[in-house]
């Protein structure tokens, strides 16, 4: 097979992690150079992008990219995992009204802290979260900032509640759920989580692994690496500016925004980086020729 590089979209199924499908790629493409660009749990589905190649320099820069959820969400219960698999520490009579539960929801949208779950992939003094969790124990973790853009509730019929959620990065929907729980005083679960948009993909885009086998050509599944980053302003470069960015020169560059970022192609429209622009200068932030 020849060399692929670039981004396959899938559609994760429920009940495997998205290890398994970066395992599942390696074996469509006969490549060892893959990666994902953000977990998702093995109960949530939905959109994973997959870097091939070259691409794989991307999968770490795109877990901060903006993100978008559809859960369900389940009153009267509290567990362990924050989700409808964990362990149950408490359930409770539901005696709120479809306008309370609305009213508190829309309470959630903005900037706020958010305390990550004990089952989480964060790391604390080098291990997972989720490995001391397994073992019983619980540790102090840090509140982090993340903006909730949006919250539509889709779906109400107590005790379930489905909301689409827009968010930034490091926004837990579990967190989110239980956090609402907590709010109206009786507690929530996720019961479901399906991704619908990061890095500027969606869910139309994405392939289920048994429609990606049913391509004629797998390779045409694969879209390029510049489309990580259709967010940012493409730059064109002539030969002579292409030749110094690939020699590492920090080229004066007085045609953009300070401190943006921005897409760069050589003279013959090949995408070669992502470069800041820093004092006037573009600055490398990670290429990608050969």
């Amino acid at each position: 097979m020849d060399k692929v590089n670039g981004v396959v979209i899938i559609d994760k199924p429920k009940g495997v992690t998205s290890h398994d499908v970066v395992g599942m790629i390696r074996k469509r493409f006969n490549t060892r150079r893959v990666g994902h660009t953000g977990t998702l749990d093995p109960l949530a589905t939905g959109v994973l992008p997959v870097c091939i190649g070259s691409a794989t320099k991307a999968a770490g820069m795109l877990t901060a990219a903006d993100k978008r959820y559809t859960a369900v969400l389940m009153l009267g219960k509290r567990t362990d995992t924050l989700d409808i698999c964990g362990r149950v520490l408490e359930e409770n009579k539901v005696g709120i009204s479809d306008g309370q539960a609305r009213e508190c929801i829309a309470g959630f949208i903005g900037e706020q802290e958010q305390l990550p779950p004990m089952y989480s992939a964060i790391k604390q003094n080098g291990r997972k979260l989720y490995e001391l969790a397994r073992e019983g124990v619980e540790v102090e973790r840090e509140k982090r900032r993340v903006n909730i853009y949006s919250i539509e509730i889709t779906g109400l019929k107590l005790p379930y509640i489905t909301i689409d959620v827009r968010c930034s990065k490091g926004t837990y929907i579990r967190s989110l759920c239980d956090d609402i729980g907590t709010r109206l005083g009786c507690g929530a679960v996720m019961t479901e989580l399906r991704r619908t948009e990061t890095a500027g993909f969606g869910i139309d885009e994405a392939y289920t692994p048994d429609a990606l086998d049913a391509l004629e050509d797998i390779n045409a599944a694969v879209r390029p690496t510049d489309g990580l980053f259709s967010h940012l302003p493409a730059i064109y470069l002539n030969e002579k500016q292409e030749r110094s960015i690939v020699n590492g020169v920090r080229m004066t560059w007085r045609g953009g925004d300070e401190g943006r970022q921005y897409r760069l192609y050589g003279a013959d429209g090949r995408f070669l980086c992502v470069s800041e622009i820093k004092d006037t200068r573009l600055v490398l932030v990670k290429s990608f020729w050969n």
